[in-house]
């Protein structure tokens, strides 16, 4: 789950129609659903962090601190559950990164590293938008068809690995590595490319600066491209730095 900052609110008050968010969220966050990572071109919706249908948090509406995005298949699995920011994980204050570990068979769990108090948290995270249920599918000849975010993982995983494997048995130049940034930043899954190239300190450089937000969250060393935990939070959020 790729850390983001979203920075200030590009208006002085909240939003009056929060859906007149979606341009500057996009701007800044990039055409990504925010817990996912799949790129969304259509369909990708202003999403409520602590949802607009609980009573309770009808004052938050049109908060900009809580807005990220989010594709259809995300928000359905949220719903309007009762989201507290200290109970879970979130891309704009905690490093998610650095709590979730990626597998090449779609595959998306809690990084073994992580604290007893930080695996349950992960673990709520997964929970809380469905993440941790996709399973691939297969069509009758059992070839594997991405029709689920774990199958689009699962595809996102092999294009990382051929670029890998063109980039390792090739010339490695700026065109070739900016190649494979364009083709990264068309795939999604930021948190997949980092993994497949993570013993290269360029290439992930690369793509920390070529997904909006990312490098702004704090959350990667500006030297080597490492995680750096907890984030940094540079925008105060509450209950933010837990990861």
């Amino acid at each position: 789950m790729r850390p983001i900052r979203r920075g200030p609110s590009p208006r002085s008050g909240d939003f009056a129609n929060y859906a007149d968010a979606k341009p500057d969220l996009v701007s800044r966050l990039g055409s990504y659903c925010s817990y996912c990572e799949r790129p969304i071109l259509t369909n990708l919706a202003v999403e409520h962090i602590q949802a607009k249908a609980d009573p309770k948090y009808a004052h938050l509406i049109g908060r900009w601190e809580n807005f990220l995005l989010g594709c259809v298949n995300c928000n359905s699995s949220k719903l309007d559950k009762d989201v507290r920011p200290a109970k879970v994980l979130l891309p704009d204050r905690d490093n998610t990164f650095a709590s979730f570990v990626y597998s090449p068979d779609g595959g998306v769990n809690p990084a073994p590293k992580l604290l007893p108090r930080q695996q349950e948290l992960a673990l709520a995270t997964l929970e809380l938008v469905g993440l941790a249920k996709s399973k691939p599918s297969t069509d009758s000849n059992g070839k594997m068809v991405a029709l689920d975010r774990a199958a689009q993982r699962m595809e996102a995983w092999r294009e990382a690995e051929y670029a890998k494997s063109d980039l390792d048995t090739g010339p490695s130049n700026d065109v070739l590595r900016n190649r494979i940034v364009a083709l990264a930043k068309a795939t999604g899954c930021f948190s997949i490319w980092m993994t497949v190239f993570a013993h290269d300190r360029d290439m992930k450089q690369r793509l920390i600066d070529a997904f909006p937000g990312t490098r702004d969250s704090g959350c990667f060393d500006s030297r080597t491209g490492d995680s750096v935990s907890p984030a940094p939070n540079p925008d105060n959020l509450p209950s933010g730095g837990k990861a």
